[in-house]
């Protein structure tokens, strides 16, 4: 049995089949994925929040940025305490843990992160360039993103291919989120890698009355 066979478990689903291969080999809840992950992660970001839990079960202790994931709060809360200085650490593949708990829309994480120090503007450390708003917005967490812009976060970063948080927004039809960033200073006029406007990505996705809003 080996890590490959954990991971096709896990991509499948299979709770069962991923219990009785931890409960044969219980290291391979510890053993980084080919994604450069931990395997309660990767079940986190396919989606699996059962397999996440049942992983879990198997681990004598979590990681900050598995409890962000997970929503762990108590967790979180034990483990910055005990390393408030990693409060901004990087995780495997690049992400902080503020980015991640932005990312699974856990806000009380996230507000308790940002209260202990973590930088609401620290993009990933990969080729994506990922802020934490930006992960906030993709995932329609408008109550997050309102707590990052409260406490400093640029509304106009831009990631991987020039993209900014209204053109995610705008891509994603959501009028709140929307509105709650052109009300604190979101361009209109700034343009992706390959020229289009926020306005261009509504426009494409059927969305026409936020187009016009942004035009």
């Amino acid at each position: 049995m080996t890590i490959d066979q954990l991971e096709q478990l896990i991509g499948a689903g299979d709770v069962a089949g991923v219990r009785q291969l931890l409960t044969q080999q219980p290291a391979l809840a510890t053993t980084a994925t080919s994604y450069q992950v931990s395997p309660v992660l990767l079940a986190c970001y396919f989606k699996k929040p059962e397999l996440a839990q049942t992983i879990l079960g198997f681990l004598n202790q979590i990681t900050l940025f598995e409890a962000c994931a997970v929503g762990r709060f108590d967790a979180v809360a034990y483990l910055v305490q005990q390393k408030p200085d990693a409060i901004n650490n990087y995780a495997a593949d690049g992400f902080t843990a503020l980015g991640l708990a932005c990312f699974f829309g856990h806000f009380e994480i996230a507000r308790y992160l940002v209260l202990k120090g973590a930088n609401v503007n620290q993009a990933s450390d990969n080729g994506f360039r990922v802020a934490p708003i930006h992960s906030a917005v993709a995932g329609n967490y408008t109550p997050i993103v309102k707590l990052l812009i409260e406490n400093g976060a640029e509304v106009n970063v831009t990631q991987q291919a020039g993209t900014t948080p209204l053109h995610t927004a705008a891509q994603n039809g959501n009028l709140e989120l929307l509105i709650l960033l052109l009300e604190n200073g979101a361009s209109v006029d700034i343009r992706m890698e390959g020229g289009k406007l926020p306005a261009d990505l509504a426009r494409e996705k059927g969305f026409q009355e936020i187009a016009d809003i942004l035009s």
